[in-house]
Parts: structure tokens; C-alpha cells; sequence
């Protein structure tokens, strides 16, 4: 049973003992597939990486590491801090620090210094790789048989590399619209980030977190904005936090263009940055309307990279309409000795800390003995829009699904961040509810904060929710004061809130409705 699991059975039946080169390739030098290589050659195997970045329509293109590292989470972690920052200055002044008038963002000094940090992490990686003794290969890697690959490098040489084992951790890339102009003229994440000019007046094409995290840290720099939005933010989302956190976004600047979809992107004008001219139509009528930018950003979703790697010849099933891989509980595909980790996955978190999880769990089932699997309930996670938004577990919207409406109860508080107090901002705008389950015990099934620090406050709940908390046991932890995270401890029900309290601005931070 054993030797069917690992994909050796039919080997061992046909008396073949051929020797492989490596014991295990992982194709994709992502956090993932980073995190499975090193840990299975800490456990003595011989491994390889093959990572390669297919530039974009734009031409850009960079190190080891994957999305995360140098066009995701980090980048956009910086550049959303960058525009804190700039809300920072103007609460300064409140607390009485004088300043020149005059405070302006330079594009190109943040921009170098926020890929200078990035550069150091690819080094970082790459001397990582070596003395663990991962082979790292820069190269295109496709499944020619169901254990030999093709690694094609960037001037074209082939070389063939067969393992008795392989994990795919392909990743994503951005999804592109399919009209006139879109890879012509658009830009995608991918090409934000090293963007060598200042976006200038910029038209974001999507409602999903990297639209609105991409939307909202470019206003916070002090840009026009726009936000094309089809039907609803965030799906997937809790909707109450997601539209809080658009309305947010919406009083501070960014405009959004609701229901309506791009069918043409034209050049009115070349340069750094041009001018563009958007064709959208409307969702609900025939209406046609345009506008003039200077950048349009595209953020519709991402695509598996799944579909030019072979797969198809050894056999391994993939969705055809999204390209993600459906895997067992063991992340094991239908070929037995191929695994798959990370955002390819059907039906999994696409979330950098998953796919690390994931890989070095698998690697350690494969080669060291263990049956930890990777837990992907109750994940915690954290949307980086100007007012941050973290959650975990499950959104309202879904636990009524599941539990129906009569079994689960919603706790819920606005509150006012000590902080904001007295630059006098974002009164009433925070805010934070849990759901739970009546069926059992009041436990904690969906948590949710709108405020600072969003990431932190979550990461927190997230360890209590894995440990199976209840409402009781919230309401009995003794609050930090004064802090944000306290409202956790002072909930209500979110009906009778509705129906018997009010907000006074007077009211501190450990202060609920």
C-alpha cells in the first residue's frame, strides 16, 4: 500500500531499478516550493528547483522568490506603508508637530528602495538554496514523461532532468481582460511595483483585494484614482467588511466606478506615463461611457500557471476552466509520485504562509517519517486597503449557509481608535464582529476587524480560533487598554445594537456600542 502510495508499486512489480537524478524536483522557486526543496534536503534528499519568470507584455520580469516576494505581498506591504506615512504627517500636526507645508512623495526614491530590499531577498534565497545543497536552475521546466522534464533556459538550451518525485508550485500570474488594447497598453501588478515613472491619474480594473490594496495605497500617495468595479468588492469576502472597507476608501479619495466593464483601451498619447482612453460599457443598461488616464491597472484575478508545463502527457488532472489542480488531503495529485502546493491548488487559500505550511509538511511526510497534514480551516489573512481589513474562519454571508440563520449569532462593535481621536478622523469608521455557532457552544466560526493594525490583531485571534474558542471564553479575557484589539472582549449582539445604542465621538476605545 505504501509503494502504490508513493507511486513506486509498478516500478517495483515490473523489476525495474532505475536510478533517478534527483529524488525529488520542485518546479517553481515561489515561497512554496522554496520552503519544500530546503526541507527535503534537510532531511538528506537530493533536490532540485527549477524557477522561471515569463516577463510580462510590459517586459518586466525578476529573481527568485516568486509573487510574494517581489511582485505581492512585500512590495505591496511597503507601498501601503509608504501611504500611512503620508496620513501619518497630517495627524502629526495635530499632535503639534510643525512641519514645511511643501511635503511632497517622490515615485522613484520609493521605488528603488522598496526593489533594493526585494534585490537583497533574491540574493538571500538563492545563497539560502546553495547551502542547503538545492540545485537551483533558472529555467522552464515541462513534463516530457511522468518522471523526466525539459528545462529550457532563457537563450534556449535545453537540458533533461529526471526525479523519482516532483511538486508543482507554479503560482499565478495576473489575468488579462481579453479586449482591444489590454496587454498593448495595461499594466498588472507585475508591473507595478518597479514601475520606473510615478502612474500619474490611474483607472484600477477589478474589485479583488489586490485591485483595492493597489487602488488605495496609490491614492494614499496623493494620485487620482478610479476603481472600475463589476459587481461586488472582495468576493469570497465577508460583504458588510468588504463595502465598510470601500466606503472607507471612498471618503478618502478613490473614486469608484460601479458596474462596469472595459471593451476597449486605446493610446491617445505615448510617454512615461501617457494617456490612455477607456471604453466601458454598463452591466445593467447598453450605456457606453470613457475617460482619460494615465495608467490603467488590471486586477481581475489570477491565472494558474499550469497549462504550458506538460501535464497533459503524463496524465496529472487539471481544471480546464482555471487551470488549478485538485489534490487529496496529502496535496497528492492523480499521478501518484506528483504533488502540487500553493496557489494551484482547487479549492485552497491562495496565501503565501499556506503554501509554506504546506510544503515543508509535505516534505517532511514524504522523507521524514511524519503525518502532519496541512490545516487549511481557519486560515487567517489580512486585506492591506487604507483601513486594513483581517479576518478568519468564515464571513457572515457563509455561515448562514451552512449553520442557517437561526443557528448562529452575530457580535459586532463600532469603535474609535484612540489614535484618530484627536487628529479628529475616521469617527465610527472601525469596526469589528464575530460569528458563532449556537450549535456549539457559542464557538467562534467567523472573525472580523476593520482598523490599524488589522494583520497583527488577526494573527492573534487566529491562534484562539484554532484552539476552538467560544463567545464565553472571549468575553472572559481581560482587554489590553487602551488598544484596538480590546473590542474583541466587549461585543454585543448585533440586532440589539441595532435597535437600542448609538455612537457618542466622546467614547474611548474600549468603549462598545
Amino acid at each position: 500500500m505504501q509503494a502504490h502510495k508513493d507511486g513506486s508499486l509498478q516500478q517495483l512489480l515490473s523489476g525495474d531499478n532505475e536510478s533517478y537524478d534527483y529524488d525529488l524536483i520542485v518546479i517553481g522557486g515561489g515561497s512554496g516550493g522554496l520552503a519544500c526543496s530546503k526541507e527535503a534536503a534537510l532531511l538528506g534528499k537530493k533536490v532540485m528547483v527549477l524557477d522561471y519568470v515569463e516577463p510580462t507584455p510590459k517586459g518586466t520580469t525578476w529573481g527568485l522568490g516568486g509573487t510574494c516576494v517581489n511582485v505581492g505581498c512585500i512590495p505591496k506591504k511597503l507601498m501601503h506603508q509608504t501611504a500611512m506615512l503620508g496620513t501619518a504627517m497630517q495627524d502629526a500636526r495635530k499632535y503639534g508637530w510643525e512641519f514645511d507645508e511643501t511635503v511632497k512623495h517622490n515615485w522613484d526614491t520609493m521605488k528603488s528602495a522598496v526593489n533594493n530590499y526585494i534585490g537583497s531577498l533574491n540574493w538571500g534565497y538563492r545563497v539560502s538554496l546553495r547551502d542547503k545543497n538545492v540545485n537551483y536552475v533558472n529555467a522552464y521546466a515541462e513534463f516530457i514523461e511522468p518522471h523526466k522534464i525539459k528545462a529550457t533556459n532563457k537563450r534556449g538550451k535545453e537540458t533533461y532532468y529526471t526525479a523519482a518525485k516532483f511538486v508543482l508550485a507554479t503560482g499565478e500570474r495576473p489575468r488579462y481582460l481579453g479586449i482591444p488594447g489590454d496587454k498593448e497598453y495595461c499594466i498588472t501588478s507585475d508591473d507595478l511595483f518597479s514601475l520606473a515613472y510615478c502612474p500619474g491619474k490611474t483607472l484600477v480594473i477589478g474589485a479583488s483585494y489586490v485591485a483595492l490594496e493597489c487602488g488605495g495605497f496609490l491614492a494614499g500617495l496623493g494620485l487620482d484614482v478610479t476603481i472600475m468595479v463589476r459587481s461586488i468588492l472582495l468576493r469570497g469576502f465577508d460583504q458588510e467588511m468588504a463595502n465598510r472597507a470601500g466606503e472607507h476608501m471612498e471618503e478618502h479619495g478613490v473614486k469608484f466606478l460601479r458596474k462596469f466593464v472595459p471593451v476597449k483601451v486605446e493610446e491617445l498619447e505615448a510617454g512615461t506615463p501617457g494617456k490612455l482612453r477607456v471604453t466601458a460599457k454598463s452591466t445593467e443598461t447598453n450605456e457606453f461611457i470613457e475617460g482619460e488616464y494615465n495608467t490603467v491597472l488590471i486586477a481581475v484575478g489570477r491565472d494558474a500557471c499550469t497549462g504550458k508545463i506538460g501535464l497533459d502527457k503524463i496524465g496529472v488532472k487539471v481544471n480546464s476552466k482555471n487551470g488549478k489542480i485538485p489534490v487529496n488531503d496529502e496535496e497528492q495529485t492523480n499521478v501518484p509520485h506528483i504533488y502540487a502546493i500553493g496557489d494551484i491548488l482547487e479549492g485552497k487559500w491562495e496565501l503565501t504562509p499556506v503554501a509554506i505550511q504546506a510544503g515543508k509538511l509535505l516534505a517532511r511526510r514524504l522523507y521524514g517519517g511524519s503525518t502532519l497534514k496541512c490545516d487549511y480551516i481557519n486560515v487567517p489573512t489580512t486585506v492591506f486597503t487604507p483601513m486594513e481589513y483581517g479576518s478568519c474562519g468564515l464571513s457572515e454571508e457563509k455561515a448562514t449557509e451552512l449553520y442557517g440563520q437561526d443557528n448562529i449569532e452575530v457580535y459586532h462593535s463600532m469603535f474609535w481608535p484612540l489614535e484618530f481621536t484627536v487628529p479628529g478622523r475616521d469617527n465610527n469608521r472601525c469596526y469589528s464582529k464575530i460569528i458563532c455557532n449556537q450549535l456549539d457552544n457559542d464557538r467562534v466560526i467567523g472573525f472580523h476587524y476593520l482598523g490599524p493594525n488589522a494583520g497583527e490583531v488577526t494573527q492573534g485571534f487566529g491562534a484562539a480560533m484554532k484552539c476552538g474558542i467560544t463567545k464565553e471564553q472571549l468575553d472572559s479575557t481581560i482587554g489590553i487598554h487602551p488598544t484596538c484589539a480590546e473590542v474583541r472582549t466587549l461585543l454585543s449582539l448585533k440586532a440589539r445594537i441595532e435597535t437600542f445604542f448609538t455612537f457618542h465621538p466622546s467614547l474611548s476605545t474600549a468603549c462598545c456600542l
